[in-house]
């Protein structure tokens, strides 16, 4: 049976190329996703300051490949590969969002789930002043085959399903190299987007707790020169420079814990 994904959620986008035979017919690359093979239930639980992203999911495919070449020019087959993007269903009045995706990405390609990429982000940024971009977001990325993802391989394995819940800060950053800009970001322990590969997920559940009360200020550096870097400034009314230009994780942790004992 098709998966019944309504149109007004599902954008299609060909990534993907199938070698051609001269004299064979080029086969229908598009996706036809089914639950045959089950689906994984993604279920995100969103602060009220944040929205959810839009969901990115990608299937690849061993019948349809190409050739592509390394640096150097040599050329190699690599696994066709398309993506389906979808936003998350918010669950009532609740603060939960939930999307159903297949495994199976059917189609003449024989379409299977390789990753899907998901999370949340400011849904207004003028909170924090006028031409505030959003920065980085609280966001996932499940792998689910032996292929990295569009932002690299996995830092965590797990063998079922998956069940995420981490503490999240506010990170406004003002830069000035290569033009004035400003930001706010989410920022934990760990890369921005967390990676995990649990090729038997079938339930996902990811929880970013927002700590709004506790904001990072950086400012970068106006002239590059050696010894001139990012300095953060803590919402204990401390400031460092750090050693990646992103706060300190575990220097919130114990700031927001102090403060919160004092109540």
């Amino acid at each position: 049976m098709k998966f019944p994904i309504p149109a007004s959620i599902l954008a299609l986008l060909l990534l993907s190329g199938c070698r051609h035979t001269p004299g064979r017919e080029l086969p229908d690359r598009g996706l036809s996703p089914t639950t045959d093979a089950g689906v994984v239930n993604v279920t995100i639980k969103v602060p009220t300051e944040l929205d959810t992203m839009e969901m990115r999911v990608m299937y690849r495919s061993k019948t349809c490949i190409f050739t592509d070449h390394t640096a150097s020019g040599i050329p190699y087959d690599r696994d066709g590969y398309q993506r389906m993007d979808l936003k998350p269903i918010q669950q009532e009045q609740s603060r939960l969002y939930e999307a159903k995706v297949p495994v199976d990405g059917g189609g003449s390609c024989n379409w299977t789930l390789s990753n899907i990429t998901f999370g949340a982000e400011y849904r207004d940024t003028s909170a924090f002043g006028e031409g505030i971009e959003s920065g980085r977001p609280a966001g996932m990325i499940v792998i689910f085959d032996d292929n990295s993802s569009p932002h690299g391989s996995w830092d965590f394995k797990v063998d079922g399903d998956l069940t995420v819940v981490r503490d999240y800060y506010p990170w406004f950053n003002e830069s000035f190299l290569g033009g004035h800009g400003k930001s706010i970001s989410l920022t934990t322990n760990g890369h921005f987007y967390l990676m995990y590969k649990a090729p038997h997920a079938r339930s996902i559940y990811f929880e970013p707790v927002l700590h709004s009360n506790f904001l990072t200020r950086s400012v970068g550096p106006k002239v590059k020169q050696s010894g001139n870097r990012t300095i953060f400034y803590y919402p204990d009314g401390s400031s460092s420079f750090e050693t990646y230009t992103k706060p300190n994780h575990a220097k919130l942790q114990a700031i927001r814990m102090a403060a919160e004992a004092q109540h």
